[in-house]
């Protein structure tokens, strides 16, 4: 039997990840460039029994969320930059009280109110660096429909596996164009449930470490009494100001992302086995970066590109790897250097790393980075 087809957006494709992935809840307030995932969801929730809720703005949209996923639901918000901003503090609530959910945030130009029908990656130090303290941070940048639509499944799965919030940031230019997809047969993509607790409800803690570094979530409404709070706390989730406790709770909360990138890093790896040129991309940029990696090696030039597609954890490992093979990298984006400010980190000045910034509203095209391949010398 031949698999179902459809010629979707971006932002469609998104909120069909998301039925797939058994998202039950949405909460968001419209927004330039990413309201046609909640329109999408709107029509389609109440068909499965789900609920669509379009809230007063996006600092509202981010509590609804954490509250259903509280009460057991699989939950999701869409935004752009200005909401970004504005659902930061409830993020970082998400982050400390552990309540798995997904962001989806289309990157458009900034800062504020900006150029909100133009494309931009700008958002991306926002995902790690917006919120206030120390957390874990996973985002997703895809670069495509069909990945837009598995990366979304992919953030559900590690929102509920890590039990914390994770975002999915693509491109306006990924989540405006239309691009031919193939949907997965139901239960073809893995699907990761909660983990709910199995001890009887008088011995459940929220926060109890000696079940890991994730301990599981029980669901308001199943039985379950427990304390969810925004301030440090112990296993009870009860607030707590003593030392050990607070110091060991923060580094649990970084260590379950930190400890396992090898578990939640992707990338993709082209013609890079003899390059000497890297260059590195991400969203739709990298479409652009493919096709000048290709025109250089027509030319002799032996370029390669590494596409990142989970921006957060950073591939650290892999980029330091490669610096020390090449003579130089690329590294085109749509800001002003938020990227390749990480490459400097992980290249440690072996290797010369070279931007090409636009914040105009423009696509970074594959002349412009075919010129600058060729300045590596």
């Amino acid at each position: 039997m031949s698999k179902k087809v459809a010629f979707l957006q971006g932002n469609e494709a998104a909120a069909h990840g998301a039925l797939y992935a058994g998202c039950d809840f949405f909460a968001g307030y419209p927004i330039t460039p990413s309201t046609e995932v909640s329109e999408v969801l709107s029509a389609e929730l109440p068909k499965i029994g789900g609920k669509f809720m379009q809230m007063e703005d996006e600092i509202g949209a981010m509590a609804a969320i954490l509250g259903a996923s509280l009460a057991g639901a699989k939950v999701l918000t869409s935004t752009s930059g200005p909401g970004l901003s504005l659902k930061q503090e409830l993020i970082g609530y998400g982050c400390i009280a552990e309540i798995p959910c997904v962001i989806y945030n289309v990157m458009r130009g900034g800062p504020s109110t900006g150029m909100p029908t133009g494309p931009s990656q700008s958002d991306v130090m926002c995902a790690k660096w917006g919120t206030h303290g120390d957390h874990p941070a996973i985002c997703l940048t895809p670069a495509s429909v069909q990945e837009t639509y598995e990366e979304v499944i992919r953030a559900f799965n590690l929102a509920e596996k890590y039990r914390t919030p994770v975002i999915v940031m693509p491109d306006e230019i990924v989540a405006h164009m239309r691009e031919r997809i193939v949907f997965p047969e139901p239960g073809e993509v893995e699907v990761t449930p909660r983990k709910f607790p199995t001890v009887p409800p008088e011995q459940y803690k929220p926060y109890d470490t000696s079940f890991g570094d994730v301990p599981p979530l029980a669901a308001y409404g199943s039985g379950y009494k427990f304390h969810v709070t925004g301030l440090n706390k112990a296993a009870d989730g009860f607030p707590t100001t003593k030392a050990d406790l607070v110091q060991a709770e923060e580094e649990r909360q970084v260590r379950k992302v930190n400890a396992n990138v090898d578990d939640i890093v992707t990338f993709e790896e082209y013609l890079l086995d003899d390059a000497e040129v890297l260059v590195v991309a991400y969203g739709s940029t990298s479409r652009s970066a493919r096709y000048a990696v290709n025109v250089a090696r027509e030319q002799g030039i032996k370029a390669g590109m590494f596409r990142i597609k989970t921006f957060w954890p950073f591939p650290d490992k892999q980029i330091k790897a490669l610096a020390g093979k090449v003579k130089g990298i690329v590294i085109p984006e749509m800001n002003l250097g938020m990227c390749s400010l990480e490459l400097e980190r992980c290249a440690q000045g072996k290797v010369p790393v070279l931007g090409i910034f636009r914040v105009d509203g423009e696509p970074i095209n594959p002349d412009q980075i075919l010129d600058k391949i060729k300045e590596v010398k």
